[in-house]
């Protein structure tokens, strides 16, 4: 029995670390977003292009990551996913204009596109028993690992002597350490045999995987386009000093819905109404850091982004798991990531192109806030209490 606690708390501990992995490199972007404008001389629809490239990529690659892990299992595909993703976030630090930087984000976002699918696989093998709970782990990490580069910046930097390029460098090496404990420590050894599938293209064609999909994607873009727009809306009002406190409550907001999640998971499951509040309460916050006018009013409707959007993709991660057959979990999780992603890197894009096309930042928002709608929309016309197995 005590063997058995202490196997089922390393895979936790294991799934937690995976967790941070997905977001560390990607996060590492908004805190230092204003020197790398400056520095490459970026337009906003510059911008909004590096912001897309990862979740184009999270799109792109989801399919060909199932594909990888019906060949060699979910957890070798989860260390490889970690050291493309470490070596594309270090060849960030030498780019040298708006191109390279792209080119070095499609390999880093690749590797991250790798590990996302075969992460409810991996949950599935290591926690059979504790899908929800194992999968708000694993999301807690994740969590985290937006945090830790927000809060963190301002000792790194001054470190790297306030070389965006040199803290870019050095957000890749916990990749790599994460992936060798993994590799060391996984459940079963190194010599456990990988649980492999036989399919691994998505059925397309099942609206479960479109409804699924299509909430990730209002959450995905509802995230990544705040951290992405919200430092150049704040440049051109002129209060530059918002742009640390309110990234910091974007992604420390989520903590108390991952806590609050790790409680609740197995009541929260599969049910609509958790996914329909925090719809609204994300764009609630939408509103307030349009509409808000004191520094407190905005730095808290960026918490409630960050809550909404914590709370949607821990309970959508989970259903993937908990609603379709085990040998068919990879493939769907890639055709939801593959929905999910696509769109927000649709919303990105656009948000990107009014800002130009208008010449004001807060127009960027305006994709976003109907995208959001998704959220509320297919929560509502979705039957979680059917299975397809």
């Amino acid at each position: 029995m005590t063997s058995s606690r202490s196997s089922s708390l390393g895979a936790l501990v294991l799934l937690w670390l995976a967790g941070n992995g997905l977001r560390l490199t990607i996060l590492a972007v908004p805190p230092i977003l204003a020197l790398i404008i400056l520095d490459l001389k970026l337009s906003g629809t510059q911008v909004g292009i590096l912001n897309a490239i990862p979740v184009f990529l999270f799109a792109l690659v989801a399919v060909p990551g199932s594909l990888l892990i019906a060949r060699v299992g979910a957890v070798p595909a989860l260390i490889i996913g970690l050291l493309i993703a470490a070596s594309g976030s270090a060849l960030r630090g030498i780019a040298f204009d708006a191109m390279t930087l792209y080119v070095a984000t499609v390999v880093m976002a690749a590797g991250i596109a790798v590990m996302q699918p075969a992460l409810p696989p991996t949950v599935r093998q290591w926690a059979p028993q504790r899908i929800g709970f194992a999968t708000a782990v694993y999301t807690n990490g994740l969590l985290f690992g937006e945090i830790f580069p927000v809060i963190l910046a301002a000792v790194i930097l001054p470190l790297v002597a306030g070389s965006w390029r040199a803290s870019l460098v050095l957000w890749s090496i916990p990749l790599a350490i994460i992936a060798l404990v993994i590799f060391i420590f996984q459940p079963g050894g190194k010599s456990a045999p990988p649980a492999r599938h036989r399919h691994w293209m998505p059925d397309w064609r099942s609206p479960l995987l479109w409804k699924i999909g299509l909430m990730m994607g209002g959450a995905n873009q509802l995230y990544f386009c705040a951290n992405a727009f919200f430092p150049g809306y704040m440049l051109q009002i002129g209060h530059t000093e918002l742009i640390g406190p309110a990234l910091t409550a974007l992604n420390i907001g989520q903590l108390p819905a991952s806590f609050i999640l790790l409680a609740m998971a197995g009541r929260w499951e599969r049910r609509k109404w958790p996914l329909l509040g925090a719809g609204a309460i994300g764009l609630a916050g939408v509103a307030g850091l349009l509409l808000g006018s004191a520094s407190w009013v905005i730095v808290g409707a960026a918490a409630m982004i960050g809550f909404a959007c914590a709370v949607v993709l821990t309970l959508v991660l989970a259903l993937p798991a908990l609603m379709v057959a085990p040998d068919d979990v990879p493939r769907f999780s890639a055709g939801v990531f593959t929905i999910g992603y696509g769109l927000a890197m649709v919303i990105s894009i656009l948000g990107g192109i009014a800002w130009d096309i208008s010449r004001d930042a807060a127009y960027a928002f305006a994709p976003v806030t109907v995208a959001a709608f998704f959220i509320i929309l297919f929560a509502l016309l979705t039957d979680f209490s059917r299975r397809q197995f």
